[in-house]
């Protein structure tokens, strides 16, 4: 007989002391409530620091307040959708909270998408405005051909909203990118930002009747296993999952002790929206904006000379910093956490983090269709675990087998999510949203998990990315955790192959910082920690892994190359 059945809830019994096992929602009202409570109360407090200048919380009220008057005097309001192509930058906060604030739907859009990807997701959205940085105005030229509902662009620069250090930033970043905006952009229908937070400034904020199951996000996902679709998140998905997090780590806006949250994950990514930007919103926090991560050198130098006490990254980012020559010169003495997430982080990833930084990494797990996060190691956790630790509070999970019966502990299944936080569905995908569904309400993750009598969550892998190997099920997480403990491996992804003696083969994807270790030499060392069908038959080296502007590997681009 099962021994693990969901209603059991064995994870409330290891909950730290002091925390709830559930949350309250009816009060907690919608992101507008959750804005307008954060900067009537901590009107003074620096809520984005970037380019080494701050805005306060009232700086950024009032410039959200005049792009939401101005989207609802050009038309906009609620149930429109409004897309933001924007990478860290002060204008994306701004930009996401006064889109919310006219009552519209937040589209979040990767900067970094070719115009084939901008044209499908806005199509696919019924996005009608896009606010964009200007750097990227030439993706949206060449999209805006199949893109015939959209009528409005906004071009935003870099440094807007910071003075004369953001007009320096601007001078700069036109100079390398050799580009005046906006660009071949349509001159009717395209608006500099600069111009819309003035005429918005004029204009009488919108008061939207927005409720908690109002839409607040349509949140693209999907992009590394295949097509992208949108999750729809609602007001209450947001603010519940905020809430959530904040009893589990003991948050309080009564803290006299500014938090600074290094948000190094673009905001469009939804582990950053939520659990850095909307969260520390609610307290009373400053993100440091940190436009491009992948400058390791600009970033290094950006932690070394600035105060902070939160960071959350994912395994790439934090194996990136712990091979930077110059990470020692960052000091950690007042983290509060240190939170992973996005990906599985590597043993050895997360050891060498804590000989450098002393800081030990709090691994969680989430998803778009969740707001993002479902679980979460504990405060206080004196090494690294392996796990995603427990199931956040008003949190149900089961881990199911292809039944959709609840496994006993230890076995390992698909890993189901029930609760507040959890997406209204797919958007335009009801045939989707019914599959990823279970006939008792919970949500299908696609991962594979299993749970530890005290209800533990330790990740297996993406049901997707499993391979078979003579009949034998290999997860490529745990043989890429074997080979990432080589010194001369700097980092590695492992996928499948065609193969005609086993149907599939492991294959292994290297970058190495010792160009003499050959494939016979990591096979050797995989084999000493793996079974024999487990060890990559290939070794592919690299110069780089292709990834995600988050940084997470993308195994897909990898497979078909294999393939």
């Amino acid at each position: 007989m099962a021994e693990n059945r969901s209603a059991e809830r064995p994870w409330l019994s290891a909950y730290p002391p002091g925390i709830p096992h559930t949350i309250e929602t009816e009060s907690l009202g919608t992101v507008i409530d959750l804005f307008e409570r954060s900067v009537a109360r901590f009107a003074e407090r620096p809520a984005v620091s970037c380019f080494g200048t701050s805005l306060r919380y009232r700086e950024v009220g009032a410039a959200a307040r005049a792009v939401a008057a101005w989207l609802a005097d050009n038309g906009y309001g609620k149930g429109d959708r409004v897309a933001v192509m924007m990478p860290n930058v002060p204008a994306c906060p701004v930009t996401l909270l006064g889109v919310l604030a006219a009552g519209c739907t937040v589209v979040n859009v990767n900067p970094l998408y070719t115009p084939r990807e901008l044209a499908a997701q806005l199509n696919d959205s019924g996005a009608r405005a896009l606010f964009v940085l200007e750097n990227f105005g030439h993706t949206v030229e060449k999209a805006l051909p199949q893109v015939p509902a959209l009528e409005r662009i906004v071009v935003a620069a870099p440094g807007e909203l910071l003075g004369l250090k953001g007009h320096v930033v601007n001078t700069v970043s036109r100079r390398v990118k050799r580009a005046v905006p906006p660009f071949g952009l349509p001159p009717q229908m395209t608006q500099r930002f600069e111009a819309v937070v003035k005429a918005g400034r004029a204009l009488k904020p919108p008061t939207p009747t927005v409720g908690p199951n109002d839409l607040a996000f349509l949140q693209y996902t999907g992009g590394t296993t295949g097509v992208a679709k949108a999750a729809m998140l609602t007001h209450a998905n947001i603010v519940a999952n905020v809430e959530q997090s904040r009893v589990w780590f003991g948050a309080s806006e009564d803290d006299t002790d500014l938090r600074v949250a290094v948000t190094a994950l673009p905001l469009y990514h939804i582990f950053a929206l939520t659990a850095c930007f909307l969260f520390f919103f609610r307290l009373g926090g400053c993100c440091l904006l940190i436009p491009n991560p992948r400058d390791i050198d600009g970033f290094v130098k950006t932690l070394s000379k600035t105060r902070f006490t939160d960071f959350a990254g994912v395994n790439t980012l934090f194996n990136a910093l712990n091979n930077h020559p110059k990470i020692g010169s960052v000091d950690w003495s007042q983290i509060r956490y240190v939170v992973g997430g996005g990906m599985a982080v590597q043993s050895a990833v997360a050891a060498r983090w804590k000989a450098i930084t002393g800081q030990t990494i709090l691994e969680g797990y989430g998803l778009s269709e969740t707001s993002p996060v479902v679980s979460v190691n504990p405060l206080g956790l004196k090494d690294w675990t392996g796990t995603i630790g427990y199931p956040l509070p008003s949190t149900e999970v089961s881990i199911r087998g292809a039944d959709g019966a609840v496994l006993p502990f230890g076995v390992p299944g698909e890993l189901c999510v029930r609760g507040p936080q959890v997406m209204a569905g797919y958007w335009n995908r009801p045939e989707e949203t019914r599959g990823a569904t279970t006939e008792d309400g919970f949500f299908r993750t696609g991962d594979v998990a299993v749970m530890t009598p005290d209800g533990q969550i330790r990740i297996v892998d993406r049901m997707k990315d499993m391979i078979l190997v003579s009949g034998f099920n290999v997860y490529p997480n745990e043989v890429e955790d074997v080979l990432a403990t080589h010194p001369a491996v700097v980092e590695c992804a492992v996928v499948g192959a065609p193969c005609e003696d086993s149907g599939e083969m492991v294959v292994a994807h290297v970058v190495l910082r010792d160009e003499s270790c050959t494939a016979d030499i990591l096979r050797a060392h995989a084999r000493a920690g793996l079974t024999g069908y487990k060890v990559p038959r290939k070794v592919v080296v690299h110069d780089a892994l292709p990834k995600t502007n988050v940084g997470k590997v993308l195994r897909r681009a990898l497979r078909d190359g294999a393939a």
